[in-house]
């Protein structure tokens, strides 16, 4: 007889579950101090990060859909934060820019972003979470594998 599933031992559903579990305290943290949804703080990051990037690269870069990603993009262009300007190497997109008022955001965000990783992962040793990073992405390259 084949193994039962038991969800709690299924790694998917760990993996998706715990990642939740991060992602649900960050957000109550961002949206606390600066009122920002994990989505926009993603699209923050990515653009501090690059300097300047089209909505679909935002996409690929953080596995958000393009909804969530043209959400984000407008309420933070709204606040001041992003600026859309025109793309000099493909004229049917737009590459988002941080403002000044954004890039200070981000100044802002980045140390407390940092802090709240260190509390999280504070019990674990520089060799296990260089080793879950690793594994992460074989993780990642494993699973993008499979994919037609």
């Amino acid at each position: 007889m084949a193994t039962p599933l038991v969800l709690d031992e299924f790694i998917p559903y760990r993996l998706s579950f715990t990642s939740n579990l991060v992602s649900d305290t960050i957000a109550r943290a961002y949206e606390a101090l600066f009122g920002l949804s994990i989505p926009e703080w993603r699209l923050v990051a990515v653009v501090a990060e690059t300097g300047g990037v089209s909505q679909q690269e935002i996409g690929r870069r953080t596995r958000m859909d393009k909804v969530t990603v043209s959400r984000a993009a407008a309420a933070l262009v709204v606040r001041g934060l992003m600026a859309r300007e025109a793309n000099a190497e493909d004229k049917r997109s737009h590459l988002l820019r941080l403002t000044e008022a954004g890039r200070s955001l981000y100044r802002a965000v980045a140390p407390e972003a940092l802090a709240l990783e260190a509390r999280i992962f504070a019990a674990f040793t520089p060799e296990e979470l260089a080793g879950l990073k690793a594994m992460l992405r074989r993780i990642d390259a494993e699973t993008l594998a499979l994919r037609p």
